[in-house]
């Protein structure tokens, strides 16, 4: 099992940064990849960002040339930079992680809120 704890949400403006991160805990050393998805109110879950454990990183297209992923110390933490914050930023911010015996990301945070005000 592993666990994973997000912090770094909060309020700011359009155009301000944020910087998000997911500690994990537990089996971490099983894990091929981390990532961000996002949830805003009355919209589908979507994915934001991804680093694999051999330090390949994907973006969502949205997100591109404003958002880094990075991660240190293996896969036991993994952040999210955020520059350049626009008011459909706006959402819940998950960390999820998949193992390297999975499809599918099968384990996530609960979420840490992001807010940009106009």
């Amino acid at each position: 099992q592993v666990q994973l704890v997000e912090s770094g949400g909060g309020l700011v403006q359009a155009g301000g940064s944020l910087r998000l991160s997911c500690a994990a805990s537990g089996r971490t050393s099983s894990l091929s990849r981390m990532g961000w998805f996002r949830q805003a109110p009355g919209k589908e879950r979507e994915f934001v960002a991804a680093i694999s454990h051999i330090g390949g990183s994907y973006y969502a297209d949205s997100v591109k040339g404003r958002f880094t992923i990075s991660r240190d110390n293996g896969m036991n933490t993994v952040y999210l930079q955020m520059n350049s914050l626009q008011p459909e930023d706006t959402a819940v911010y998950y960390c999820a992680a998949r193992r390297q015996s999975a499809v599918m990301y099968d384990f996530w945070g609960q979420g840490t809120q992001v807010t940009v005000s106009s």
